[in-house]
């Protein structure tokens, strides 16, 4: 069995569309690899340009889409494997997603904390009467109380804050990794630091590890121990996060880092270098 706690190998993703005569093949992913180890929590950054094939290999660490070849191992159990329902929860309680927009992710009918209530019935064994101390520590430890948001529905809320409470909901079932898709691209610059600094706190301080997908070299060069760069499907670099964004060796990974702020002008900028948010414990 595998010490990793995820083991990506070789995995190919592959969309037909059309009929005989105007057949179309699209190539997502193209031979993708990389492991996280269990026993070093760390934010793996998976860096692309839409179309690149990021989302889709994020969608097969989830589950919720097939490979067409290769295959991804979850503590060394192949994700092939899990097909029943039992299994299906038991997966999910330990592997959460959270989403580009926090507005998409909840009801505007219905309120937030129904959320997280409804994540403790559906991955824990907890009695009626330990379900709120569950939702407010799991609120708590990204910076909100039960008693913040307990009645509220997302449009009374900030996106920076229902993002929070997206984080939150995922940390219910204490999982062991996280797969944020482009969890800021949607949130004000002013609160995109507090959801950022939440992910670093998440690793160091609960031992989760974080694949964090974004199209973002500022953010991925201040949140990633390690990254790989995707292009049109396939992995083109990867390694260490701040020498590969630092001194890039691929062409295409050249050319990216030209389009933005140097990495060290990125961070001299004040709204990513000022005053971070304390987080409440």
């Amino acid at each position: 069995m595998s010490p990793n706690l995820l083991d990506v190998e070789n995995v190919n993703k592959i969309f037909t569309r059309g009929g005989l005569v105007s057949r179309r093949v699209n190539h997502a992913v193209n031979d993708a690899s990389f492991s996280l180890a269990a026993d070093k929590p760390e934010v793996f950054t998976i860096i692309g340009e839409s179309g690149s094939g990021k989302t889709t290999l994020a969608g097969m660490i989830l589950n919720s889409v097939a490979p067409t070849s290769g295959r991804i191992l979850f503590r060394g159990r192949d994700l092939r494997e899990v097909r029943s329902r039992r299994d299906r929860l038991e997966f999910m309680s330990h592997v959460q997603a959270i989403f580009q927009n926090p507005f998409d992710a909840f009801n505007p009918l219905k309120r937030v904390d129904r959320y997280l209530f409804s994540a403790v019935q559906r991955f824990t064994e907890c009695r009626t009467s330990e379900a709120e101390e569950r939702v407010d520590d799991a609120l708590r430890k990204v910076g909100l109380s039960l008693a913040e948001i307990r009645g509220r529905y997302p449009h009374e809320m900030s996106g920076g804050q229902l993002q929070r409470v997206a984080i939150a909901r995922a940390l219910v079932s204490n999982p062991s990794l996280i797969v944020a898709d482009e969890p800021v691209s949607m949130i004000d610059a002013s609160l995109r630091m507090t959801v950022i600094n939440l992910f670093k706190k998440l690793r160091d301080e609960l031992g989760v590890s974080i694949i964090y997908i974004t199209h973002d070299l500022a953010t991925a060069y201040y949140i990633s121990d390690r990254l790989i760069i995707m292009q049109k499907g396939r992995v083109v670099e990867g390694g260490d996060a701040r020498t590969v964004l630092a001194a890039p060796q691929h062409p295409y990974s050249i050319k990216l880092r030209q389009a933005v702020l140097s990495v060290d002008d990125a961070w001299r900028d004040d709204s990513l270098t000022g005053d971070m948010p304390v987080m409440a414990t």
